[in-house]
Order: C-alpha cells, then structure tokens, then sequence
C-alpha cells in the first residue's frame, strides 16, 4: 500500500512510520520536515500535499496541535489555535483527500485519551479530541467508493512525559501506539475510536 502518514516526523509519526515501512510504501509528510511539508492550518498546503503526492491507499495523521492550560487561563486565541489546527485541520485533511485515496482506502485520525478521560488543563484539547471522534463516526456514514475512516485515541505517550519531566498514568511507548494505527489500516471496522491502550 501506499500510506501518507501525515506528522510522519513527531513522537508517534515516526514510530507509525517504523511500523508500516517495511510491508508498506510510506510517504512522510511534516510541519517542517520530511519528504513534504504541509500545514494543516492551511487549506492550500494541504491542497498541495495532495497534488505533490497523487493518489495514495491511505492516509494516517498524527498531526495537530492544541492548547493545553487552565480554563481561566486559555484565552480565545488558544481555543481557537486547536480548533483550526487539530481538529479542523484533520476534517479538512479528510474532506480535499477523498479523491486522493483509492476505492476502499482509508483515513486514519488522531484524537486523544482526554476526550473521556479529561484532566485539569485539558479543556481545549478534550473539546478537540471530542469533536474529531464525533466526526469520523458521522464521516464513515457518508464515505463514497467504500472508504473507511477511524480515529486512533492514544493515551499518554512515555516519550512525550520524558520529555516534559511528566507521570501521568496509564501511558504507552510510541511504538505501541503504533500498532493501533497499523490495526485501523488492516481491520475492516469504520467510524471506530481505536483506543490504543485496548490494541
């Protein structure tokens, strides 16, 4: 297959990229860096990545930035700065890639455990994570050509607590939330959360 993975570069895109690369013909595209860049805040980025590549058998993101902090302290400009990057950057990855993606392909999203499982802080990211869940179980209704679309939900990532001096509890290496990706890619299940810790 030929698999656009998408934040291909990051803690848990470059372990889904290990996973894949030696069964599947994997194109790493990154904010800055990788084969090629896009921006998913962006529109016409993410237009161009789609021309750059051509037509695909999947794609993976693990791509998106949100905000993290308290409620009395993020302001507009956070709530909306993981609005249209995580979150609408995502459904938007979605909506300019269905005519990229051959018949039966598959998209393959990147939510979050704080969607069930909110903390203090994560009032910005929970409504994210949420909203992108709500939409791959309504967008794998109406699909066309046999298209299927899953969203992967990772718990806390160790790699990512190392780096920010962090426990938060349950949390899994990189590479084993890279097996959820790999199973939305082989499964058959559509509109599904994959919940990594359940992989």
């Amino acid at each position: 297959m030929d698999i656009l993975v998408v934040g291909g570069t990051g803690t848990i895109g470059t372990a889904v990229v290990s996973n894949l690369q030696h069964d599947h013909n994997v194109i790493i595209a990154g904010h800055s860096s990788g084969e090629v860049q896009v921006d998913l805040a962006d529109p016409s980025s993410i237009n161009r990545l789609y021309q750059s590549v051509g037509i695909v058998d999947a794609v993976v993101s693990c791509a998106g930035e949100a905000a993290f902090g308290g409620l009395e302290e993020l302001t507009d400009e956070d709530f909306d700065v993981s609005l249209s990057n995580k979150l609408m950057g995502q459904v938007k990855l979605v909506r300019q890639g269905i005519d990229a993606v051959r018949d039966g392909g598959v998209f393959t999203l990147t939510s979050g455990v704080l969607s069930q499982e909110p903390i203090e802080g994560s009032a910005a990211i929970s409504l994210v994570n949420a909203g992108l869940e709500g939409f791959v179980r309504a967008a794998a209704i109406e699909l066309p050509r046999d298209l299927r679309i899953n969203v992967v939900s990772p718990p806390w990532v160790e790699e990512t607590l190392d780096e920010m001096g962090a426990d938060f509890s349950p949390s899994l290496p990189a590479a084993t939330v890279a097996d959820a990706y790999r199973a939305s890619l082989d499964g058959n299940q559509t509109g599904t959360t994959i919940d990594a810790r359940n992989v």
